[in-house]
């Protein structure tokens, strides 16, 4: 049984670390080869530079989100969002946020759910992350505006890995608390189904 156990665990793991290697390495692959340079594929930026779209979708969100708070914000593409008549900030690479919604996505992927369950739990979270992270370059840009100092002295990037790591522990307690629940009922019903007379 504990031998079982163990091959189950090993499978679980080997199916976390080769999905996650294949997202996070996979963007930056991505990130390289769409980029002049000496590994330069134009078919790759042309097609397949989806780094781009979460970009951008993260440049408009903090615009959006800027201007609810009484602010007008521009964008300068490819990766700058700024305060009119003020200050701005500069969407990098490092900031899109791929390595924790790549170990959200490969955390859903090892699990042992259904196709549409995974699929639902892997668009929830990384919708999640997304949110979290347009507040966090919103934030950022309004407090850089007012020259605010960022609290604790910590810098945004620590922020918005401390606040996405919590809420993925809390996604995390939050699938194996609906999965078990989904697994025992499932084990009822099958129960029942084997012993009709009880």
């Amino acid at each position: 049984m504990v031998l079982i156990r163990d091959k189950s665990f090993l499978r679980y793991a080997a199916k976390f670390l080769v999905a996650f290697c294949i997202l996070y390495y996979g963007t930056i692959a991505v990130i390289g080869l769409a980029t002049p340079g000496n590994h330069y594929i134009p078919l790759i930026d042309h097609y397949f530079a989806y780094y781009r779209w979460l970009r951008e979708s993260l440049l408009y969100g903090s615009k959006f989100l800027s201007k609810l708070s009484g602010y007008t914000v521009d964008i300068l593409p490819p990766n700058y969002l700024f305060i009119r008549g003020g200050k701005g900030v500069m969407i990098a690479y490092d900031c899109l946020g791929y390595g924790v919604i790549s170990f959200w996505i490969a955390f859903v992927f090892a699990n042992s759910s259904g196709v549409k369950t995974k699929l639902a739990w892997m668009l929830s979270g990384t919708a999640a992350l997304w949110l979290i992270n347009v507040a966090r370059i919103t934030a950022f840009l309004i407090a850089h505006n007012h020259n605010w100092p960022m609290p604790l002295g910590l810098d945004h990037h620590t922020w918005f890995n401390i606040a996405s790591y919590v809420l993925i522990f809390c996604m995390i307690w939050f699938y194996d608390k609906k999965n078990n629940t989904t697994n025992n009922i499932t084990s009822q019903n099958l129960t029942e189904a084997t012993n009709p007379d009880k």
